[in-house]
């Protein structure tokens, strides 16, 4: 008979990007053989929301959440407010994006960025639902915005797939805001991220794959899947001087506090 491993959820998924065409029933199998019970599959664009609703609702454990990437941003419509507050009423819709800020490839959309953040800003106030952010090579622009935002009207937060700077983090925490924990995280050469892990409060963090993107060693070069959310997290713990177990367990609580309306899941899935 073997353990059943830790329970752990992958906090943020692209379950609906063509990488996982047609396997998507054997990914969740996948994911949760290694104890990820839990994934949020994300919808960058909300032209294609009724594809990632549908996983979600095929899925048991499977939550969705949407908004407009900021690399899309001067491609798509403007979210609207209403539009994103109507969506929240599912009762698997979790989370307010991703949104936020991307100068690395479209710093020539930076209004068009910052006006789209600020409206999925709006949403996460009305709705009480998290935001979920995206920021690369724009960590001032970010850290003014969030800040100037929440002293206006409190929101909740998770910097998704977090690998800016020190400061960024500070900020981010400092609003009560979590981070959230990639494959990044577990490459050789990421001492400098850890350390900011290891910084921060442990009640501020959550795990990830982002995947398709982002594999965690030992499968860095390989297509990411929600499974390896587990590998990030064992990394991770060693890293923080602490068993898997009891890291996993931390995890939860923060994802279960941050995402509360997936969180009966979580108490289910315990009871079965």
């Amino acid at each position: 008979m073997t353990d059943t491993p830790p329970a752990l959820t992958d906090s943020h998924c692209h379950l609906d990007f063509p990488d996982f065409a047609g396997e998507i029933p054997a990914i969740v199998a996948r994911a949760r053989a290694a104890g990820v019970r839990r994934m949020v599959t994300i919808c960058t664009r909300l032209g294609h929301e009724p594809r990632v609703r549908a996983i979600a609702e095929a899925h048991e454990g499977v939550f969705y959440a949407a908004g407009t990437h900021p690399m899309s941003a001067a491609e798509e419509p403007l979210a609207g407010l209403d539009q994103l507050v109507a969506l929240a009423r599912h009762p698997k819709f979790v989370g307010i994006g991703e949104t936020g800020l991307d100068y690395h490839y479209t710093a020539g959309t930076r209004d068009r960025q910052q006006e789209s953040l600020r409206i999925h800003i709006e949403a996460a106030r009305r709705t009480g639902l998290p935001l979920i952010i995206h920021s690369r090579d724009a960590d001032d622009d970010m850290a003014r915005i969030l800040s100037d935002e929440y002293r206006a009207g409190a929101f909740a937060c998770v910097m998704h797939c977090y690998s800016s700077g020190p400061r960024l983090a500070e900020v981010a925490l400092s609003m009560g805001f979590y981070l959230s924990i990639s494959g990044i995280a577990a490459f050789p050469r990421s001492e400098a991220l850890r350390a900011i892990f290891a910084a921060a409060p442990a009640d501020r963090l959550l795990v990830e794959t982002d995947s398709p993107y982002l594999a965690p060693p030992p499968h860095r070069g390989r297509r990411n899947e929600p499974a390896f959310a587990a590998d990030t997290a064992r990394a991770m713990a060693a890293a923080l001087g602490l068993g898997y177990a009891e890291f996993a367990a931390q995890t939860e609580a923060n994802f279960d506090r941050l995402f509360a309306r997936a969180a009966p899941a979580r108490i289910a899935a315990a009871g079965a």
